[in-house]
């Protein structure tokens, strides 16, 4: 073990934080705002990665030089569409609808840099819905948790009753994949179980 290091999250997401206090990782949140809009004709992994690539790099020109920055992004895809935040309630209706009795792709990318060195990696997940009904939908929709989720739902939430089969990683469905964030970290010499 190496003596305790605080790591820089290039993210705002609170799920992110815990998750990574929840694996002891000393760490401080940097700001880092960047164009997330999906380019023409960019598939969904090629999308999480760049906009992963361009976090970390934010995050490392507000971190201390020398700083271990992570950064990660994940994206709901439903037949090689992104479903990002909905908009509104019926967007979110209509997300919840697709999802209904089907498997869906959840891609996070996590990205650990220091200076120059920017290391990714993607981690995929299958999550397959039983069928909802139009009743738990609308209810699920009214309680307020789906309104700031990619795709519409919270896996760690309310939502996870939706949730008929997982294969992969759920953390990574969270919003970060624990094995391949505490991997990158060691690259880095950053130890998880820090005493806190």
């Amino acid at each position: 073990m190496c003596s305790e290091q605080t790591l820089y999250l290039a993210s705002a997401s609170p799920r992110r934080r815990e998750l990574l206090e929840q694996i002891g990782v000393p760490l401080q949140v940097v700001s880092c705002a960047v164009d997330e809009q999906v380019l023409a004709g960019e598939a969904a992994m090629d999308y999480v990665q760049r906009v992963t690539r361009d976090k970390v790099r934010a995050g490392v020109e507000q971190a201390p030089a020398g700083a271990v920055v992570l950064a990660a992004d994940t994206a709901v895809v439903l037949d090689g569409r992104i479903l990002g935040k909905p908009v509104d309630r019926e967007q979110g209706l209509a997300m919840l609808r697709a999802l209904s009795a089907r498997e869906h792709s959840v891609i996070t990318v996590v990205a650990v840099a220091r200076g120059r060195d920017v290391r990714l990696r993607p981690v995929v997940t299958q999550v397959r819905f039983r069928a909802l009904s139009e009743a738990e939908i609308s209810a699920y929709w009214d309680t307020g948790e789906p309104a700031d989720k990619a795709g519409g739902y919270g896996i760690q939430g309310l939502g996870a009753v939706f949730v008929a089969h997982i294969a992969g990683s759920y953390s990574a469905v969270v919003g970060l994949p624990l094995m391949e964030t505490a991997e990158l970290l060691a690259e880095f010499a950053m130890a998880c179980w820090q005493p806190r």
